[in-house]
């Protein structure tokens, strides 16, 4: 297998050469990753060859070309063991509306073997910890998208899998639903030692939950390195300030007067990035810039909500890496047909 990223953690999931050929397109290209414990974030654009890696990693779908490992356990082999294993949660909506929640989690208990007390104990723990143990006996039917959601965090949860594997699992949620989401699978690893690996095409999601972030294009490993790794300090302050009746953009305001003050400022937090628009990016110099900066947003009445010293967005590395990729590619290289998102369309179809 390739060699670990994270030599401190016990490898949990390892690829070597690890490809996907459907007739038309190719899903995954030769992929050697190590991914051990903690909370991993698989990243990657909608068709990257994400629901298709996990599909491979579950014994659900054969690889075309390579291997890989779940746990020790050869996936082409030991498919049965690894499922027993692991928790997974689908990315799409799979649930019985005319079952409750209780029905249905105790059913996936009984079906990872679990005799059935244990099944009805571990179903009430498991609804209790995802915040459904009041609604536990309403039909699905009726449930909210993050109710659903939080089902499908339940069922893969309840047999206290070693590790699990959830793809998309903010989909559909709005933003107080995505952080209530995001905040369950990292206690998932904290309160009880199960490894995560998470799948999302929203960069900033994994860059507050991970340890690890891995990201693939188009079926083929662009990075893999610890989240602190991508998110190095520069030499730049980022500065967020209130808005007030008398400088309605507030961030403008502090722009005019530290240039004024012959302070180097950069251009606001460029779009796509959290906080655009009302981020200031300030050179710092020493520490008195901290002082400059202080004093200035305190002469114009404004309130601080932050300062400090910037890091890197995963979203930035991502670019980066991609233009890195692409002017590595051998002249007339064209991508696979029908485009990157065909890959995880033809894995459905040969699933079904």
């Amino acid at each position: 297998m390739a060699d670990a990223t994270n030599v401190d953690a016990v490898t949990v999931i390892a690829t070597e050469s690890l490809s996907k050929r459907f007739p038309k397109v190719t899903a995954l290209d030769r992929l050697s990753v190590d991914i051990g414990q903690g909370v991993t974030g698989l990243v990657g654009a909608n068709g990257a060859g994400k629901s298709t890696m996990i599909k491979i990693l579950l014994g659900l779908s054969p690889a075309t070309e390579g291997r890989a490992e779940v746990l020790g356990l050869d996936v082409a082999t030991k498919g049965s063991e690894i499922r027993e294993r692991v928790g997974y949660m689908p990315e799409h909506d799979c649930l019985p509306p005319d079952v409750s929640a209780t029905e249905f989690v105790v059913h996936m208990a009984r079906m990872s073997g679990l005799p059935p007390t244990a099944a009805r104990e571990r179903t009430a723990d498991t609804l209790r910890h995802v915040g459904l143990y009041e609604e536990r006996y309403r039909p699905m039917g009726g449930y909210s998208t993050g109710m659903k959601q939080r089902v499908k965090l339940a069922q893969a949860l309840v047999h206290d899998p070693e590790l699990v594997l959830l793809d998309e699992p903010t989909n559909g949620l709005d933003p107080v639903g995505r952080d209530e989401m995001l905040a369950l699978i990292r206690r998932v690893h904290t309160d009880f030692g199960i490894s995560v690996l998470v799948t999302s095409h929203l960069l900033g999601e994994l860059e507050r939950t991970c340890d690890h972030v891995v990201i693939i294009d188009g079926g083929t490993l662009l990075r893999s390195s610890s989240t602190s790794d991508f998110t190095q300090a520069m030499g730049t302050l980022a500065v967020e300030v209130t808005d007030t009746d008398a400088h309605p953009d507030g961030t403008a305001a502090l722009r005019e007067r530290l240039t004024t003050a012959g302070v180097s400022v950069h251009a606001r937090e460029e779009d796509g990035l959290p906080g655009a628009g009302h981020i200031l990016l300030v050179e710092a110099t020493g520490e008195e810039t901290y002082d400059v900066v202080r004093d200035t947003v305190a002469g114009l009445g404004l309130g601080l909500v932050r300062m400090e010293q910037r890091r890197h967005h995963i979203a930035e590395v991502f670019r980066t890496d991609a233009a890195e990729a692409t002017d590595a590619s051998p002249a007339g290289t064209t991508a696979p047909p029908g485009g990157p998102a065909a890959a995880d369309q033809a894995a459905e179809a040969s699933a079904r």
